[in-house]
């Protein structure tokens, strides 16, 4: 399977697990960025809008008690937040899961994929706890990543395991791509050419 950090004709400028942590580590945030990143592609795949800048505040009440993050975790937020929008609206499915990378090992990968998953439904819900509209295939979803969620740390180093980490992430990667096609809302209405500008270029 294709590393995360090879996506993209922007590869170069764009986030991969390593450094995403290394700046979370850096600014003193008790946060895994796989589960950042799952909270905001929950958030999205539930209908936040792109035009909605309060996923900071939120980001902040989790990861950081409230407190503004420091300027380079903030920077990187938002970065990440755009490029999760432009990847999930790419019509060759570039969407990944920000992990690590298929060097590191079984044990904390497997760890990295639970926590993005609890922090998808973690998004996810609280982009619907006000307006619960849900389908049966999206409910199914939420049980499943609540299951794939508590995966045991205890992983052996062996081709099955890796076999059956990457089943598990594709199908999580699926998933939420299905989830953004029932309860999105894609910025198709940009009021001016600016707006369309930042949005997804």
């Amino acid at each position: 399977m294709t590393k995360i950090s090879t996506q993209g004709a922007t590869q170069a400028n764009k986030l991969d697990f390593a450094s995403v942590q290394a700046i979370i580590t850096t600014g003193n945030v008790k946060a895994h960025s796989s589960e950042i990143h799952g909270v905001l592609t929950g958030l999205i795949c539930a209908g936040f809008p792109f035009e909605d800048q309060s996923y900071l505040a939120m980001l902040n009440d989790l990861f950081n008690n409230g407190e503004g993050f420091p300027k380079n975790i903030k920077s990187t937020v938002k970065q990440m937040f755009s490029e999760l929008w432009t990847e999930i609206l790419d019509d060759d499915y570039s969407f990944q899961l920000l992990l690590p990378d298929d060097d590191d090992s079984i044990v904390e990968r497997g760890h990295a994929l639970s926590v993005w998953v609890q922090g998808f439904n973690l998004g996810f819900g609280l982009q619907q706890k006000d307006s619960p509209v849900i389908s049966e295939e999206v409910k199914e979803v939420l049980t499943d990543f609540a299951e794939i969620a508590n995966l045991s740390d205890e992983m052996e180093e062996d081709e099955a395991t890796e076999q059956a980490y990457f089943e598990i992430n594709e199908y999580v990667r699926i998933s939420a791509l299905l989830c953004f096609s029932e309860l999105a809302s894609p910025p198709t209405k940009p009021s001016d050419n600016e707006q369309e500008n930042s949005t997804i270029h």
